[in-house]
């Protein structure tokens, strides 16, 4: 599939955490470090992982956030009915 893209995420509760955790980032924290140390999404085990994307798989706020980020890039804090997410799309390889 020419367009699949995994996706990735960090879920905290308040926007402040996922700023902060923007700025670690930008510092060079690596993704999946950040997922582990700081989401508290069952998937932080996993870096952060959820899966391919598939339309309709997640909440509508959480897919119009993906639709707003290029692929390797972090996403703005996106908030759902679960928190705050920052979001990374990578390509399947």
């Amino acid at each position: 599939m020419k367009d699949a893209f995994l996706v990735f995420h960090i879920l905290v509760k308040y926007e402040y955490e996922a700023q902060d955790i923007l700025k670690k980032l930008d510092e060079g924290l690596a993704f999946e470090q950040a997922a582990k140390k700081f989401s508290t999404c069952s998937s932080s085990t996993a870096g952060g992982l959820l899966g391919a994307f598939k339309p309709g798989l997640f909440v509508a706020a959480f897919e119009e956030g993906l639709d707003t980020i290029p692929l390797n890039q972090v996403s703005r804090p996106i908030r759902t009915s679960f928190g705050y997410h920052l979001i990374l799309k990578r390509p399947v390889e």
